[in-house]
């Protein structure tokens, strides 16, 4: 059985083979990677979170909804595969924040907002800090073709997600706070 520090490492180096062809939407087309590690960072060095489930979790949290393609078949490979190598607990918070990518834009962020407050605990965490993350990053280096109103489009919905698991971690909502204070 492998130490904690040999799973998250395991982990990250998973989530960097599953989103190593993938970029920001930023001018610079950061490497995708960078995003899981800095809710790695956020949930860790910033909150001291220590929950390996959770910091794990944090790294793969969009390798289903991203890194499967269009198909049902490679969605349940994931599923299996991080099932198998990080175990079931960090598959239910992987899979709880993972959006339902069949969906229009438009009613996965209504699902969010509905879901939000029915995932595990763990998740919540995982939910918070990636938006702080998003909000952090939107506003110092935004995507390319955002406009203004889409900018504070996102803001207000992100809030509304996490208006929805307030009370999971008071720092952790703070550092959202101060994000979403940054518009």
């Amino acid at each position: 059985m492998p130490n904690e520090t040999t799973k998250l490492v395991r982990a990250l180096h998973y989530a960097t083979e599953q989103h190593r062809n993938q970029r920001r939407k930023d001018e610079a087309a950061t490497p995708y990677i960078n995003h899981p590690i800095t809710l790695l960072h956020i949930l860790n060095v910033e909150i001291g979170i220590e929950d390996n489930d959770v910091l794990i979790a944090a790294l793969l949290h969009d390798v289903i909804e991203d890194c499967s393609g269009p198909h049902q078949m490679h969605i349940e490979l994931r599923r299996q595969e991080i099932r198998e190598q990080f175990g079931e607990t960090v598959l239910s918070y992987v899979e709880a924040v993972s959006d339902d990518t069949s969906l229009s834009q438009k009613a996965r962020k209504q699902a969010q907002i509905e879901h939000a407050a029915h995932i595990p605990h763990g998740a919540k965490l995982v939910k918070i800090a990636d938006k702080t993350a998003n909000l952090r990053d939107i506003s110092s280096h935004p995507p390319a073709n955002w406009s203004p109103e889409r900018k504070t489009e996102y803001f207000a919905w992100a809030k509304q997600v996490v208006d929805v698991v307030r009370g999971s971690h008071e720092g952790l909502e703070g550092l959202f706070d101060e994000a979403h204070g940054l518009q």
